[in-house]
């Protein structure tokens, strides 16, 4: 595809994703306020989140329970959450217990399987979420927003990141008249106009709820920045890959934490494309616990991509870093040795790029310019999918 036609294409699929998330947010907005009220109850009471899915959608698992339990708002409690996407039929019928919560992600028709499993966990008294699922299959189902499964996955990252805080903000509410933990920091800078004091329930599930919406269009206004600013360098870095793969090279993909599993569900939407596309040959340097966890301990956490990259990688291949703060050492050091083996070097950053962007350690930088991690995130599930289509079509 010509460079000024992959311009336009990158541009325009960016933004045909503000139409159904506003639908989509100002339908769930109150339904979600609802249910992270019943949430933040359970988890007062002793519950766990436990999730699961299959393929991409493990990601979506993955990157939830990482949310709660390594919160990015710094200050706030860990909150028990378990991806048990490896077995997830097994562990639920060990572990899962009446105080727990178990929440499945799947594609945009709802996966019979993954609603069996829920079954399950409804039988051993847990609340059930279906991410989609239709009214019955679920203490919360939701619909399903649209049938293009990258959009659909987006919409629910959003919708992921929303019950996290507002889980939070219940949280406080629910213990206002008990005394927080030592570590505790105040959440009201997320919801500025939310008075945790307030005594009623249904004023605060109504704000939380408006708060999703504004959030959700914080989203749609972020995701048309990014159309404008950056719709050109994604074309440029589709055409420079697919050159690459054509050649024979692969993606090495890595990042830490929820953008190590945007870097999985990158390589993962390489390997098992969607619409009939040729699978691109692709590798998450983020998806092996035993090699991670091997070199961080052994050598350090700021090798634990670099030997990767050089274990896994060859002549002519790409390294796609996943990265808010542009300034992670590993992704940085990880980077440096695939400039000196001679990859090209991709990065999805935040913020302003970073050390990344200041040190040129990237061919492509794809910078959304916030500084707030969930909403840098969100739009970067946008572009890397955008970018897998561009690859399709290169």
């Amino acid at each position: 595809m010509l460079h000024a036609t992959q311009h336009a294409f990158v541009r325009d699929r960016i933004l045909a994703r503000n139409g159904p998330c506003a639908r989509f947010f100002e339908h769930q907005a109150l339904p979600l306020a609802k249910a992270c009220r019943k949430i933040a109850q359970r988890f007062l009471n002793g519950g766990r989140l436990i999730c699961f899915g299959r393929g991409p959608y493990a990601t979506d698992a993955m990157h939830v329970s990482v949310e709660f339990i390594h919160p990015v708002i710094v200050g706030k409690r860990a909150l028990p959450a378990l991806d048990v996407s490896m077995a997830p039929q097994a562990w639920i019928e060990t572990i899962v217990t009446e105080r727990d919560m178990a929440i499945a992600f799947g594609p945009p028709v709802p996966d019979e399987h993954d609603l069996q499993i829920l079954r399950l966990a409804k039988a051993r008294g847990a609340m059930t979420i279906a991410w989609p699922g239709a009214h019955g299959d679920a203490d919360y189902a939701v619909a399903p927003a649209c049938d293009d499964a990258h959009v659909h996955q987006e919409l629910f990252e959003l919708l992921g990141h929303t019950m996290y805080e507002s889980v939070h903000v219940f949280l406080e509410h629910l213990s206002q008249h008990a005394a927080p933990p030592a570590d505790e920091v105040a959440f009201g800078f997320l919801y500025p106009f939310l008075d945790a004091s307030r005594d009623s329930e249904d004023t605060v599930v109504d704000e939380v709820a408006e708060s999703i919406r504004m959030k959700a269009h914080e989203a749609c206004v972020l995701r048309k920045q990014v159309a404008g600013e950056e719709a050109g360098t994604i074309a440029a870095a589709a055409d420079a890959i697919a050159e690459r793969v054509r050649a024979g090279g692969r993606i090495l993909t890595f990042g830490n934490g929820g953008s190590a599993t945007d870097a999985t569900d990158f390589a993962l939407d390489c390997v098992m494309p969607e619409h009939g596309w040729a699978a691109v040959p692709a590798i998450s340097l983020a998806l092996e616990p035993a090699v991670i966890t091997a070199t961080a301990n052994d050598v350090g956490v700021d090798v634990v991509f670099l030997r990767q990259v050089i274990a896994q990688s060859r002549p002519g291949d790409v390294a796609m870093a996943f990265s808010t703060s542009g300034g992670s050492r590993n992704v940085v050091a990880a980077l440096e040795e695939a400039r000196k083996r001679g990859l090209l070097t991709v990065a999805l950053l935040g913020y302003d790029g970073g050390e990344i962007v200041r040190r040129n350690l990237a061919d492509f930088a794809l910078v959304v310019r916030s500084d707030y991690v969930p909403r840098i995130q969100e739009a970067q599930g946008t572009i890397y999918h955008v970018l897998r289509e561009a690859l399709a079509h290169a």
